[in-house]
């Protein structure tokens, strides 16, 4: 069974900054595409960025210039360097990673979430 755990949310002042990390563990094969995802109250999930195993990277505009996505493969951790932290930054954000978990006598990939980790940015 595999299992994402997600750390390093809190609270912060804005301007501030934050460093989020996602550890996947199990009957792991390869990571595909690993991505941060956040939900804000009342408002739909949305995609912050994701990273390939080869680690092109995409960003949501909004926070462009500010965040930064990384990977250790070895580690089978992503990461979420968070600055300039603001007021609408606040959410749950969510680990989301593309596993294989076999290869024979078929490939098994599916899609993993993270439980969340909470982010508070003040003002």
């Amino acid at each position: 069974q595999v299992q994402l755990v997600e750390s390093g949310g809190g609270l912060v002042q804005a301007g501030g900054s934050l460093r989020l990390s996602c550890t996947a563990s199990g009957i792991i094969f390869s990571i595909n595409a690993m991505g941060w995802y956040r939900q804000a109250p009342g408002k739909q999930r949305e995609l912050v960025a994701s990273i390939t195993e080869g680690g092109s990277t995409n960003y949501a505009d909004s926070v462009k210039a500010r965040f930064a996505i990384s990977r250790d493969n070895a580690k089978n951790t992503v990461y979420l360097q968070m600055n300039n932290l603001k007021p609408e930054d606040t959410a749950v954000y969510y680990c989301n990673a593309g596993i294989v978990t076999a290869v024979i006598p078929r490939r098994i990939a599916d899609n993993y979430w993270g439980q969340g980790t909470r982010v508070t940015v003040s003002s």
